[in-house]
C-alpha cells in the first residue's frame, strides 16, 4: 500500500513516499514538501491502474546507451538507412542528448533543440531527419516501459520548401541523350521508364525482357561508406516497367552478347556506374551543353511521369511504373500533372448537362385526317 512518512534527520524534515511497483517491489523517494510526496504516490498508483507505470530505475538510462540499443535492433532497415541514422545520431542527437537520462528529456527541451538546429543554418530537411531519429528511439523507450510518453511528439518542425519540379519535353530528352554520348541510352531509360538511379545501375541483362518489352525491377544499388551495396528497391516495391519500342530496340543491341547476370549500364572501365562519377563526367556536362544546367538524374524520373500522363496514362499506371506504394502517393507528388484530366471531365459534364436541358427539336408528328365536312368545303 502506498504511503507518505515524515522523516527528521539532523533537524531537517523530509517526506518519504513509498509504493510498490507492478512487480511487487518496494519503491521509495524522498521530498522536501509533503505535497510533492503525495503527488508521487498518487501518480504511481494511478499509473499502475491505467497501465502507464514507469520504473524510475529504467528511465535513468542515458540517451547514448539507449541509442546504441535502439540502432542495434533496427534489423529491418536497409544498410544505407542504418548508416544514415547512425550519422544523424553522431552529428546532431548525441552531442545534445547523449549524457541526458531518458526521464530528463522534456517536450519543451526537444522543441528548443529543434529551434537551435534551425537557427544554426541546418536545412529544414536535415532538422526533420534529426528529430525523427530522436523521436524513434524515444518511441521505443515508451514501448519498453521506460517512458510514459514520447516527449518528441507534437514538436513543431520547420517546413520544407520543395522547388518546382522540372519536366522535360520529348525534344529536350532527345537533345540531352545526344549530348550524353555513350550514356544517351541510360538517359532515355531514366526519362521514359521512370527508374530511380539506383535501380538503373543495378539492372541486369536477365531482367530486360525484350519479347514483352519490360524491365523487371527487383534490385537497387547504392553507395554506403564508399562501397556499393545491392538490395531491394525503395520500400521493397518490385515491379515490371514497360519499355517504349524504340528504346527496346536500342537495348537489344546494347545487351547483345552480355551474360545474364551482367549489369546493363556500367562505368567506362566496367563495374558499378556510381552517381558521383556519372554526374561529374557525363550527365552534368551534357545538361549544361543543352541549356539544362542544374538538372539532376532524379528529375528524369519526374519527366517520365509527365510524359506518361501526356500520353494518356492514368494515375494507377503511373503509380505502377514508378513503384510508388499507392496511387495516393503518386497524386501527392504529381497532382498537377492530372489537371488536364480534371478539365476534360468538367467539359464532358458540361456537355452532358447541356444535352439534358435542350428539348427535343422535332417531336414525333401526329397526322390526323381531315374530311371535307370538317373543312366546310
Amino acid at each position: 500500500m502506498a504511503s507518505v512518512e515524515k522523516r527528521t534527520r539532523d533537524g531537517r524534515v523530509t517526506w518519504q513516499a513509498r509504493w510498490r511497483d507492478p512487480d511487487g517491489r518496494q519503491r521509495k523517494r524522498s521530498f522536501v514538501k509533503r505535497s510533492d510526496a503525495d503527488r508521487c504516490v498518487t501518480g504511481a498508483e494511478h499509473s499502475k491502474l491505467v497501465g502507464t507505470y514507469v520504473d524510475p530505475d529504467r528511465s535513468r538510462v542515458t540517451v547514448d546507451v539507449w541509442a546504441a540499443q535502439w540502432l542495434g535492433g533496427q534489423v529491418h532497415l536497409k544498410e544505407s538507412t542504418r548508416v544514415r541514422y547512425d550519422g544523424l545520431l553522431r552529428r546532431y542527437v548525441l552531442p545534445r542528448w547523449g549524457t541526458v537520462p531518458l526521464a530528463k528529456i522534456g517536450h519543451a527541451d526537444v522543441a528548443r533543440w529543434v529551434g537551435e538546429l534551425s537557427a544554426s543554418g541546418l536545412s529544414a530537411s536535415s532538422v526533420r531527419h534529426a528529430h525523427r531519429v530522436l523521436s524513434l528511439l524515444l518511441a521505443l523507450a515508451v514501448r519498453d516501459g521506460r517512458l510514459s510518453r514520447n516527449p518528441a511528439d507534437g514538436v513543431r518542425l520547420p517546413r520544407i520548401s520543395s522547388p518546382p519540379k522540372r519536366f522535360l519535353t520529348h525534344q529536350q530528352v532527345a537533345d540531352l541523350a545526344d549530348a550524353a554520348g555513350e550514356y544517351g541510352l541510360a538517359v532515355r531509360v531514366l526519362a521514359y521508364c521512370g527508374l530511380r538511379y539506383g535501380e538503373m545501375i543495378a539492372l541486369r541483362t536477365a531482367r530486360v525482357d525484350l519479347m514483352r518489352r519490360r524491365l523487371e525491377i527487383i534490385e537497387s544499388a547504392t553507395e554506403v561508406a564508399g562501397r556499393a551495396v545491392f538490395g531491394t528497391p525503395k520500400s521493397h516495391q518490385c515491379r515490371s516497367v514497360p519499355i517504349p519500342r524504340g528504346i527496346a530496340d536500342d537495348l537489344a543491341v546494347h545487351v547483345a552478347g552480355k551474360a545474364p547476370d551482367a549489369l546493363v549500364f556500367t562505368a567506362p572501365g566496367g563495374g558499378l556506374l556510381r552517381l558521383t562519377n556519372f554526374r561529374r563526367r557525363h550527365f552534368d556536362r551534357a545538361a549544361r551543353a543543352v541549356g539544362l544546367d542544374g538538372l539532376t538524374p532524379h528529375e528524369l524520373r519526374h519527366t517520365a511521369a509527365s510524359l506518361a500522363v501526356g500520353a494518356g496514362a492514368n494515375v494507377k499506371s503511373v503509380q505502377r511504373m514508378l513503384g510508388h506504394g499507392s496511387a495516393a502517393m503518386t497524386l501527392d507528388v504529381y497532382a498537377g500533372l492530372f489537371d488536364d484530366d480534371l478539365d476534360a471531365v468538367a467539359e464532358r459534364l458540361d456537355a452532358a448537362t447541356a444535352d439534358a436541358r435542350v428539348p427535343r427539336s422535332c417531336p414525333e408528328a401526329t397526322v390526323t385526317a381531315i374530311t371535307q365536312r370538317e373543312t366546310g368545303s
